[in-house]
């Protein structure tokens, strides 16, 4: 496994319940601030076999990214059994909810 995506899946990991991060910050976090789009990749690729709370991952609007129905409807859905509230744009409020790990 190489450096990055070990330590993308570290950071997503340690995202505690009721708080999210972003693709992008994800990526800073890591190392990579230009690599949100590979943080999505890791994300999909191996947020099953890594046990990666996935569903905590929204992008830089704070807003679900995924487009389809059945996942997004999931995502909403497992967020709110955390304790976030959407505002009425189908965002959560980062201000509110962001998670900023330990450097």
């Amino acid at each position: 496994m190489q450096p990055f995506t070990k330590k993308v899946i570290e950071i997503m990991k340690s995202i505690p319940e009721g708080k999210v991060m972003s693709y992008g910050q994800v990526a800073r976090t890591a190392g990579n601030p230009r690599s949100a789009r590979q943080v999505a990749r890791i994300l999909h690729s191996m947020s099953e076999k890594q046990d990666i709370p996935w569903h905590r991952i929204v992008n830089a609007k704070g807003e679900i990214a995924i487009k389809d129905g059945e996942r997004r409807f999931t995502q909403r859905l497992l967020l709110e059994e955390e304790g976030l509230r959407f505002e009425e744009e189908g965002k959560v409020s980062l201000s509110r909810y962001q998670y900023f790990p330990d450097p």
